[in-house]
């Protein structure tokens, strides 16, 4: 039996009439504000809140560009040979006051103690002590001051005359080594002594070395690199 729908030649019936659109399901309120409204205006028809704006990216490097850059370090060789300056100033100082008070008591001791030495020698070696003395005490100044300076500095002055400073000092101790030398016939009075002129003069020695080194040299240059 076939469907009177599928039959193209069986007549329909009418439908009921149309009723107009369906009822507002929010009822007042929607007569009143309407539907929602999507798309660009997700907030009931306002605009989005505003948020603050986002921040920079960080940066990385160096971290403050207004600041000058940093100075290098003093190389230590320049360091040093300042402060064996400073040691080698101290001793020296200290031994000047003291031959300085044994020169001026040399004179009368040598000639009442010691037959060997007549009043004119006692008198020469006492003027010869005093003078030395005064010489050690000026070059402790120069190594001093010449220490301070290379501290201060990038002066190429100033490392010729801190090397000049300690030059002197290894001059005093050649002087030292040959006139206990001569002093002293005896090796075993005057060992110790001997020994002390070396390491007077050891301290400079190695000063000098530093202040040649490349660093120093680098450091005190007309144009340096660093």
């Amino acid at each position: 039996m076939s469907s009177p729908w599928s039959d193209p030649s069986t007549p329909t019936e009418p439908g009921a009439p149309y009723a107009g659109p369906p009822a507002d399901p929010y009822g007042a309120a929607g007569a009143q504000y309407g539907p929602p409204v999507y798309g660009s205006t997700p907030y009931g028809g306002y605009p989005p809140p505003a948020y603050p704006p986002a921040s920079p990216p960080a940066t990385y490097g160096y971290p403050a560009p207004w600041y000058p850059p940093r100075r290098p370090p003093k190389p230590g060789g320049v360091i040093g040979a300042a402060v064996l300056a400073f040691v080698q100033g101290g001793v020296v100082a200290i031994v000047s006051l003291y031959l300085w008070f044994f020169a001026s008591l040399a004179d009368a001791a040598l000639t009442e103690f010691d037959g060997s030495f007549t009043p004119a020698s006692a008198n020469a070696l006492a003027n010869e002590g005093t003078i030395v003395a005064l010489i050690q005490l000026l070059s402790a100044v120069l190594l001093i001051g010449a220490g301070v300076w290379v501290l201060t500095t990038r002066s190429p002055a100033a490392r010729r005359l801190l090397m000049a400073a300690h030059a002197v000092q290894v001059a005093l101790a050649l002087y030292w080594a040959v006139r206990l030398a001569v002093l002293f016939d005896d090796v075993a009075d005057g060992g110790s002594l001997l020994a002390f002129a070396v390491l007077f003069g050891s301290g400079p020695l190695v000063s000098i070395g530093l202040l040649l080194g490349g660093a120093a040299r680098q450091w005190f240059s007309p144009t340096p690199t660093y």
